[in-house]
């Protein structure tokens, strides 16, 4: 996956419609940067691949289809290789911090920018900032080279410690300063990469060059032109088991229902992948399509239905589907995470508790 810059958004818009909604630079704020040949050009290993290097002007479109009618609309910045870099590799001193909840794949992350930055770019300074953000100013570190990371990937979790909150923006920033730190690879979610974006301001607003890098850790797959994110397969397997389990379950009971809630807080990917593997789901419910349970065409109507036909069914929802539908808090205010994030109401008990008053009674 790409590593791009966090923080506001650059809009540049150009004939057509023609809109890209880049990241910030270095250069935006210090005039002048040097530059250096990257160093992949002498790379044996990398130099003989022809076109390696992203072109400045690369961008990727948002909508991939098009008409020939409509303006060329939203783009995003290529990731990838420049030919010219703005470190030189030998006074790079690069930290990686994880922040948030837990994914597959957060240590094969790390060992590959550890292995990457030593191995391609000739850095030899990379330093783990263990406990998340609160590590920045607690002094807990890690120093990394490939030989400490050189099995990690096999390993679950991830070896520097994660947490939620601790984001004290100024005393990130004077530890970076305090230790040299020069390039910053930040891991985590919603809450994590808003948090990178006001540390990169402070550096910005302090002039300092040093490169903050967001790598986005959802298993939930919502992000725009990524393939797939990092821990996604293994969240849709994972489902897979869950949903095998409830099949037996409710197969072996008398009108026997088997509700299984997967991740998904805005986006339905895991619960549409895991069902469409599974073959053993009835209905699957996700974020964006909207239901209702009472009425003609709504939920409980059709659950009546296949349970006449079959005598057991299966329903797979995301963790963000039919919020709208729950109860909204006595004092209306939206609880959040330490990690800034809207904590969701649970709508699998909320939906089990709803299907037995209406179905069961």
């Amino acid at each position: 996956m790409g590593l791009s810059g966090t923080s506001k958004s650059k809009i540049v818009t150009g004939e057509a419609g023609y809109v890209l909604e880049d990241v910030p630079h270095l250069s935006d704020y210090i005039p002048d940067l040097p530059t250096y040949p990257n160093p992949l050009k002498t790379n044996p290993a990398y130099s003989v691949v022809k076109q390696y290097f992203v072109h400045d002007d690369d961008t990727v479109a948002l909508k991939i289809i098009a008409h020939k009618s409509s303006p060329r609309g939203l783009h995003f910045r290529r990731a990838g290789p420049r030919q010219k870099v703005y470190f030189d590799p030998d006074d790079v001193h690069a930290c990686i911090v994880t922040c948030g909840g837990l994914c597959p794949g957060l240590n094969t992350v790390i060992r590959e920018i550890v292995c990457g930055l030593e191995h391609m770019y000739g850095v030899k300074k990379v330093l783990g900032i263990e406990g998340g953000y609160k590590g920045f100013y607690s002094r807990n570190t890690v120093p990394l080279s490939p030989k400490v990371v050189n099995d990690i990937h096999k390993r679950g979790g991830t070896i520097l410690g994660t947490s939620r909150g601790g984001h004290d923006t100024a005393k990130i920033v004077d530890s970076i300063q305090d230790r040299g730190i020069n390039q910053v690879y930040i891991i985590g979610g919603d809450g994590t990469q808003k948090g990178a974006s006001f540390i990169f301001e402070e550096i910005k607003k302090r002039g300092l060059k040093v490169a903050v890098a967001g790598i986005p850790k959802t298993i939930d797959n919502d992000i725009s032109v990524i393939d797939k994110s990092f821990g996604f397969d293994t969240a849709v397997e994972e489902a897979q088991r869950a949903i095998n389990a409830a099949h037996v379950e409710a197969e072996s009971g008398e009108n026997g229902i088997g509700v299984v809630k997967v991740m998904g807080r805005y986006s339905g990917f895991i619960a549409m992948y895991a069902t469409l593997a599974s073959r053993d789901v009835d209905c699957c419910l996700i974020p964006e399509s909207p239901f209702y349970l009472e009425g003609h065409g709504g939920l409980f109507e059709f659950i009546e239905k296949r349970l006449k036909e079959n005598g057991h069914m299966v329903i797979v929802i995301a963790e963000g589907a039919g919020q709208e539908l729950l109860v909204e808090s006595r004092h209306g205010t939206e609880n959040k995470d330490a990690s800034g994030n809207k904590l969701l109401r649970d709508i699998g008990l909320w939906l089990s508790q709803k299907i037995k008053e209406i179905v069961y009674e």
